[in-house]
């Protein structure tokens, strides 16, 4: 069963979404879609809140940015990764993996 929509996905606005107890912020690069953990790991913020850049995610807390592929975190005050979940599309349907 489909998480999302591609429809539901604009690009450069994350959406949070709650799977197997997990709360993930998914987010539409181009034609791409990302998923991370979406609590920042330097603070208890929702990162489904902060902007998308390219293929970077800005917590709107503290200003720390994470790299959607990886779940690296790119600047600080972060410094641990986001665990990443892969994304299948099939045509409008978008499924989170976990």
């Amino acid at each position: 069963m489909a998480d999302l929509t591609l429809d539901q996905l604009e690009v450069g606005k994350p959406v949070k979404i709650e799977k197997d107890g997990k709360t993930i912020c998914v987010a539409r690069v181009g034609d791409e879609v990302f998923a991370v953990d979406d609590t920042c790991s330097h603070s208890e913020a929702s990162l489904s809140e902060g902007e998308v850049t390219d293929f970077k995610i800005e917590c709107w807390l503290h200003g720390a940015e994470f790299d959607l592929r990886t779940g690296a975190a790119l600047t600080l005050p972060a410094n641990i990764s986001l665990e990443t979940y892969a994304v299948k599309i099939d045509g409008n349907s978008v499924t989170v993996e976990i």
